[in-house]
């Protein structure tokens, strides 16, 4: 029976019902109580009613089978139909179903019935959702369990988001970057040319810039005679990275005469949210180039920084405008502390503990305490210290744990010869220090002091001794400081400038004139190089063990030499004596870790070896340090990266 005449079978006997009642009830007032007729409507309305619901309660099982066949195949239809792929696996990962999109979108027709699905494709059954690159399509996968009687089954839905992930991927690519371009000491490079040479180094400049800005659909702005600014598209941005900042390259090219070039930093902002973070980031990255010496391009990295260039030495600016003004600052911050603190890095050198001892001779002028904190064990400068211990007073050192029970509010803290927290002499009274000033001459690291009232960083500077006596002759004293203090000075030069020879400017030997003026004695700080017989024969054994490779030399020294930590750099030094040599490499055990000590004449950059070993340092003076590993494996380690820096260069 039809849906439709239920409801008139149900009311004819909702009827005959009530008629049945009517009857009965007329009978029944009537006397005839007993009488058959009185319940013969009833009795025949019970059997129409019996039959009937027999016969509905069946046809309605016949439409239920019959609406549940409909539904199945209504089910297999859409299924088949969706506009998403399906397949469904065992428990072994076999294909036993899949409709017809799977078939035609992702399999392309292939029969895979009964194969392992990811035999086939490249697909993680284990994962609930996954994003998956197939055939030029993305899909997004969602994994369905069903748990049967006998088995587990599982249903894989396809949705192709293709078209999504290119609206993704053209967003991303055409997000706005910030690239920040200066034109590395630009005025002290032209300030000597003539004026047709300025011309053309100007338009060279302007037409290299206007060729790579063409090759994009960003745009470019001149800010001052160094600076501009280039505001691109992401995709641009990683075409760059892609070819390594070649414009570095190009930049080099251009000469203002027979000796100078032009040489360019960028710092890139790469991956804000915003053109406002974006000029941020890019503000940051050239200012970390900077800070490297330039010609470089830095971008700002998840885990830091990342480096492109840096292949030429930092041009030395002639300016003392910014000395002047920092030596201002920093002697205001002198005199308005109770006390104050000088620390250089661990193993502290000539140059470290020389800036440290010759900077305090200036304060102690302007009568504030003042001491120099140095481990008195581990230390590469005992000679110097105990001149100064006579010449100056013992109590002017402290040992850190001194200076970190005696530390003030009020204490200033001067941290020479280095930036980089991880190797301060100590970490923790720098953490308890409330001002902090930074004197340093190595390139920026990643790792720098970031609280610093007063950052005086000059990368092209030879050391921080002349770093600090061109400081103290800006200071307001009332008489120059004593001849000690010019040479503790005078030795940290020589030592980080190799007698005069390495990284040396002009105003290294102005510094040295000013230190032999106010009574620097050469003899003196010579005898402060000297060592003893033990010394030489061990730096003779690592530059004998030397072996050649190209123009690099490489030395392992002996297990457990004597004062290595000195032996070491002297060695590496000695082998760029050797003809042919252009950089030195000694490797040597140091407690638990394996350090090498690297040199060169400049041709080779030494410090971009070592960044790639996980160290640092200079363009010629560089060193890393290297945790569970033995002298060969750092050796093999050290090939690699020469070997891939040489393919690179050939490239």
């Amino acid at each position: 029976m039809k849906p439709k005449y239920h409801a008139i079978v149900w009311a004819l006997i909702i009827l005959l019902l009530c008629i049945g009642i009517i009857l009965s009830i007329i009978l029944y007032q009537n006397g005839q109580r007993y009488s058959l007729l009185c319940n013969l409507p009833n009795f025949l309305l019970a059997g129409i009613t019996a039959v009937t619901l027999i016969y509905t309660n069946q046809n309605r099982i016949r439409y239920i089978a019959k609406l549940n066949q409909e539904c199945n195949d209504a089910e297999s239809n859409t299924i088949q139909q969706l506009p998403m792929g399906m397949c469904v696996l065992d428990e072994t990962g076999s294909i036993l179903h899949y409709n017809h999109f799977f078939t035609e979108q992702v399999l392309n027709d292939n029969d895979l019935f009964g194969k392992k699905l990811q035999a086939q494709l490249p697909i993680n059954i284990l994962l609930s959702e996954q994003k998956i690159h197939w055939q030029e399509k993305y899909y997004h996968v969602t994994a369905v369990p069903y748990h049967g009687h006998d088995r587990k089954l599982t249903a894989f839905l396809w949705s192709d988001i293709t078209e999504l992930e290119q609206i993704q991927q053209d967003y991303k690519n055409t997000k706005p970057c910030v690239l920040i371009i200066l034109l590395d000491s630009y005025e002290d490079l032209i300030q000597s040319a003539k004026e047709s040479a300025k011309l053309e180094t100007s338009v060279a400049i302007e037409k290299l810039l206007e060729d790579f800005i063409s090759q994009t659909n960003g745009i470019l702005k001149r800010l001052k005679s160094d600076r501009f600014i280039v505001i691109l598209e992401e995709q641009h941005v990683q075409l760059l990275i892609a070819e390594k900042f070649k414009i570095l390259d190009e930049a080099r090219k251009i000469r203002v005469d027979e000796k100078n070039y032009v040489t360019f930093s960028i710092g890139v902002g790469h991956g804000a949210s915003n053109l406002q973070e974006s000029e941020l980031l890019a503000k940051q990255c050239l200012d970390m180039a900077l800070g490297r010496g330039g010609d470089q391009a830095v971008i700002k990295t998840e885990n830091g920084f990342r480096f492109f260039g840096g292949v030429s030495k930092g041009v030395e600016k002639k300016s003392r405008a910014k000395t002047r003004i920092v030596a201002g600052a920093i002697q205001d911050l002198i005199l308005n502390s109770e006390n104050v603190y000088l620390m250089g890095h661990r193993f502290g050198d000539l140059d470290s503990i020389g800036s440290a001892c010759g900077l305090a001779e200036a304060i102690r002028q302007m009568k504030i305490p003042v001491n120099v904190v140095v481990d008195p064990q581990k230390n590469l400068s005992q000679q110097l210290i105990s001149l100064v211990k006579q010449e100056m007073g013992a109590d002017l050192f402290l040992t850190p744990q001194q200076a970190i029970d005696t530390i003030t509010e009020n204490t200033l803290l001067i941290i020479v010869d280095t930036h980089n927290k991880e190797i301060l002499e100590s970490l923790e009274l720098y953490q308890s220090a409330n001002k902090v000033v930074v004197i340093d001459h190595h390139r920026k690291n990643v790792n720098y002091v970031d609280n610093a009232v007063v950052f005086h960083h000059e990368p092209y500077a030879s050391s921080a001794c002349e770093m600090v006596t061109e400081l103290i002759q800006y200071f307001k004293l009332a008489r120059q400081v004593n001849s000690c203090c010019a040479d503790c000075l005078l030795a940290g030069i020589m030592l980080d400038t190799k007698n005069f020879v390495m990284r040396t400017g002009v105003r290294t030997f102005e510094a040295a004139a000013y230190l032999r003026k106010i009574g620097a004695d050469t003899v003196k700080v010579k005898c402060l190089f000297s060592g003893s017989i033990e010394i030489y024969q061990n730096r003779s054994k690592i530059v004998s063990s030397a072996e050649i490779t190209g123009c690099h030399a490489i030395a392992i020294a002996p297990e457990e030499t004597p004062e290595i930590r000195l032996v070491a750099p002297q060695a590496a030094d000695e082998l760029l004596n050797i003809s042919g040599v252009n950089s030195a490499f000694v490797i040597y055990r140091m407690n638990d870790s394996i350090s090498i000590s690297a040199r060169s004449l400049g041709s080779v950059n030494v410090q971009v070896i070592m960044e790639q070993l996980g160290g640092g340092g200079h363009q010629t003076m560089a060193a890393t340090q290297m945790q569970n590993i033995s002298t060969e494996e750092a050796k093999k380690q050290l090939l690699k990266v020469l070997a891939e820096i040489a393919e690179a260069e050939k490239n």
